[in-house]
C-alpha cells in the first residue's frame, strides 16, 4: 500500500465532507425560506404567485437552493462511488502469507479456487458486492480509462473497452481499439487496470443518467475527434440547453488567445477525478 493511494483517498474525504457541509448550508436556507413562507396569510399560500409580487423573490430563491441541494446530491454521490473504487483498489485480494495446498487433480483446483472466490465475495459488505457486480456488467461498453501509474508526471485518459473484469483481482482488461498516431507501436493495445482507473460514461440512450455538472464545474470529457479525455470547464450543461451536449471549454486548448468553446455528448462527459495532473 503506497502512500499516494491513501493521500488520495484522503483528499477524496475531505472533499466528500466540504460537499456534505456546503449540503447542511443549503438546507438550513432551504428550511428558513420554508418558515417564511408558512407565515404568509393563507390566500397568499393557496395562491403562489402572489409571493412573487414586486421585492420578493421567495420562490425563486427556493427554486434555486432546491437545485442547489440536487447537484450537491448528485456531487456527493459522484465521490462516494469514487470513494469506494480507491478503497477497493487497496482490498487485499486473498490471505496473505498462507501456503496454498497442492490438490492431486486439476478440476479439483479449479473447484477450490471457485468456491474461494465465491466465499471472499460473500464476505464484503453489499456495497462492495453491488460495486464488483457493476463493474462486471461493464463487459463490452466503452469506458474512460486512466493508463498511466499514479507516480506518472501527468495522467492520460482514453476511451477504452472492457473485455473482462476479475472479482477477485478486482482488475479490469480493456481494449484501446483506436491508440493514436504517436502510439510506439500501431494496431489496438490491452491494458489490466485497478478499479480506481476506470470511469463508466453515462448510458448513451438515457441523458438522466449524467450528471447535472453546472456552469464552471471542472470535468473529465472526450475532446471532439478523438479517443482521449482531457480537463475540461461547463460553459453550458445538456439538461439547461434541452439539448445532448455539453459546451465545454478544455484546458490547454487556446487559439488566437482566447478558449474556443466546444460541443460534446452528455455521455462522453464525467466527474473530474481528485488530484488529476495534465
Amino acid at each position: 500500500m503506497s502512500s499516494p493511494d491513501i493521500g488520495s483517498i484522503l483528499e477524496s474525504s475531505k472533499e466528500l465532507d466540504r460537499v456534505r457541509k456546503e449540503e447542511e448550508d443549503v438546507l438550513s436556507e432551504i428550511n428558513k425560506l420554508h418558515k417564511k413562507l408558512q407565515t404568509i396569510p393563507c390566500r397568499f399560500r393557496e395562491a403562489p404567485e402572489v409571493v412573487e409580487k414586486p421585492g420578493d423573490n421567495s420562490l425563486a430563491r427556493l427554486r434555486l437552493l432546491y437545485t442547489q441541494a440536487k447537484d450537491l446530491s448528485e456531487n456527493e454521490a459522484s465521490i462516494s462511488n469514487l470513494l469506494i473504487s480507491q478503497i477497493d483498489a487497496l482490498l487485499p485480494t486473498g490471505p496473505q502469507g498462507q501456503t496454498r495446498r497442492r490438490i492431486g487433480k486439476e478440476g479439483n483446483e479449479q473447484k477450490r479456487k471457485r468456491v474461494k472466490t465465491e466465499s471472499d465475495i460473500s464476505r464484503l459488505t453489499p456495497s462492495m458486492r453491488h460495486q464488483l457486480e457493476t463493474c462486471a456488467s461493464l463487459k463490452g461498453e466503452q469506458v474512460a480509462a486512466r493508463v498511466t501509474p499514479r507516480n506518472a508526471d501527468k495522467d492520460e485518459w482514453f476511451v477504452v473497452k472492457v473485455i473482462h473484469f476479475d472479482k477477485e483481482s478486482k482488475e479490469f482488461e480493456v481494449l484501446d481499439e483506436e491508440p493514436g498516431d504517436d502510439e510506439e507501436s500501431s494496431g489496438q493495445r490491452q491494458y489490466k487496470l485497478p478499479m480506481g482507473n476506470i470511469i463508466p460514461f453515462p448510458k448513451i440512450n438515457d441523458p438522466s443518467s449524467a450528471p447535472d455538472f453546472p456552469p464552471g464545474k471542472h470535468v473529465l470529457a472526450v475532446y471532439p475527434g478523438t479517443t482521449a479525455l482531457y480537463k475540461a470547464t461547463v460553459v453550458q450543461g445538456h439538461r439547461r440547453r434541452k439539448t445532448e451536449d455539453y459546451v465545454l471549454e478544455f484546458d490547454d486548448d487556446e487559439e488566437d488567445g482566447s478558449l474556443p468553446q466546444r460541443t460534446v455528448p452528455f455521455h462522453k462527459v464525467v466527474p473530474l477525478p481528485d488530484g488529476h495532473r495534465q
